[in-house]
């Protein structure tokens, strides 16, 4: 998860013309989907769960299935980061209204959550709303229409989904709502897309963005030198993290030329505790507390005597190597759809996103501030009744917002409830508007230190930011 927010630059024609060239999907509007079957959203995280709250609200049945042992099992994973948006932007409106009405109160709207207490106050108690119709455990391994493989095509939309489970247990669902991420498929630490010559044989001395440097991952990285490869919110959360360590050589890696846009905005920045990461990570690279290495593509990884051999090899095939203990790959994620190969899906060739969707959220042209609102249209694939969404709907783009991922789940919901009048009024308030006051980071700063960051920072993303040794209490994304 790259960095979502930065300079924007309207698109050109000839960078449209590609997508614009196929045609728009038809309108899902008036597909009959099957009607006595619950509604199956993958993954009980932030928008897997705000999904179900508006199921909950329509009074349509559905079951949510959870791969992990416990609530948001990814989110648990970053549970020591702390994000930069606070209480206000991180809950859905009918999360809340639930909520509410079984006697919660939110806590301070004001206070920038780590990834622990995303947990434990907000999304563990509105699971537990649901009962039985959350269930743990329940890892989704293939999506399917009963009776039909991809190909067939008579009578397709009005066959029920069949959903097959890691334990062999098959479901019926009426429609898929996907929320089931990209954490746990990171992209490689090889600069091309394609695994670093040796990266696989190294993969334990190789770990993915967000470790918990300072928690229960310190004695893995304290006295080693540590390369940190990646541009974005995850490598400078994990830098700041690694820098209070004593004794720790840290080596920052990047492809890019400088590191202006890693740094991001600073005391500019919408986001006060999101600025403050770059200022931070700026004043670590110059003091020499962070070693800076530019223009590196990191190409194959070799074993020597001194540790391991990082060996970057750059599009002209000039090469430049280090020498260090361990690695953290920050590079962000890419989406697995594996579990749905079987149906049809429409993805863009360049990000993995719907068709639609692509235009919108390029990182090439746009940044998570100027994403425009979108909704079922925008998300609906040739399978009528399957939805990804959350961040795995943006493929590889790291622009998402947790925010833009609440109103997708309530245009999908509104459109299986038939209400497509609130299914296309599709609403959203994104960073650049200035939803945040440097007043907010300031106290929380002097309540638990400052907060670091990760990308898709604004609207709680799944991006996560390390918190300082004073709030070691949790914390992740932005």
């Amino acid at each position: 998860m790259s960095g979502c927010c930065g300079s924007t630059v309207a698109p050109t024609p000839a960078e449209l013309q590609p997508r614009a060239q196929i045609a728009p999907l038809d309108t899902p509007q008036g597909v009959q989907l099957p009607d006595g079957l619950p509604v199956a959203v993958i993954g009980a995280g932030p928008v897997g769960l705000a999904a179900a709250a508006h199921l909950a609200e329509r009074g349509l049945d559905f079951l949510v299935l959870e791969a992990g042992d416990r609530v948001a099992a990814s989110v648990a994973r970053w549970g020591h980061v702390r994000v930069f948006s606070p209480w206000r932007y991180d809950i859905d409106a009918a999360a809340r209204r639930l909520l509410e009405a079984d006697g919660w109160s939110a806590p301070d709207l004001a206070w920038l959550p780590t990834g622990a207490e995303l947990i434990e106050d907000y999304l563990a108690p509105l699971a537990k709303l649901f009962g039985d119709k959350v269930r743990l455990g329940a890892k989704v391994t293939a999506i399917s229409r009963l009776g039909y493989d991809r190909v067939r095509t008579a009578g397709r939309a009005a066959a029920p989904f069949l959903v097959r489970l890691a334990d062999g247990q098959e479901l019926r669902v009426r429609a898929v709502i996907d929320a089931s991420g990209t954490y746990t498929s990171p992209n490689v630490l090889g600069a091309s897309g394609l695994p670093a010559h040796g990266e696989v044989r190294f993969g334990d001395l190789v770990d993915h963005a967000l470790p918990d440097v300072l928690g229960i991952d310190r004695d893995r990285y304290e006295g080693r030198h540590v390369l940190v490869v990646g541009a974005g919110h995850s490598a400078a959360t994990t830098l700041l993290a690694l820098a209070e360590l004593e004794g720790t050589p840290i080596t920052w890696a990047i492809r890019a030329g400088g590191a202006s846009h890693s740094y991001g905005g600073g005391e500019a920045d919408a986001l006060p505790a999101r600025g403050a990461l770059g200022t931070r990570l700026r004043a670590d690279v110059e003091s020499g507390r962070i070693t800076l290495l530019t223009g590196f593509y990191t190409h194959r990884l070799r074993h020597t005597a001194d540790g391991i051999e990082v060996i970057s090899r750059d599009p002209s095939g000039h090469e430049q190597a280090i020498t260090v203990d361990r690695i953290v790959s920050a590079t962000g994620y890419r989406p697995d759809h594996t579990i749905a190969s079987e149906l049809r899906l429409d993805l863009d060739p360049i990000l993995g996103s719907t068709r639609q969707l692509a235009p919108l959220i390029d990182p090439n042209t746009h940044s998570c501030g100027t994403v425009p609102a979108h909704g079922v249209d925008e998300l609906t694939h040739p399978e009528p009744g399957y939805y990804a969404v959350g961040v795995k709907s943006y493929g590889r783009a790291p622009t998402f917002l947790m925010a833009t991922g609440y109103e997708q789940v309530r245009s999908i919901v509104a459109a299986l409830a038939d209400d497509w009048e609130a299914a296309r009024d599709v609403q959203l308030d994104l960073p650049e508007t200035g939803v945040c006051s440097s007043s907010l980071a300031e106290a929380q700063e002097r309540r638990v230190g400052l907060a670091t960051g990760i990308s898709g920072g604004l609207l709680a993303s799944p991006l996560p930011l390390v918190s300082t040794p004073a709030a070691a209490s949790g914390g992740c994304c932005g």
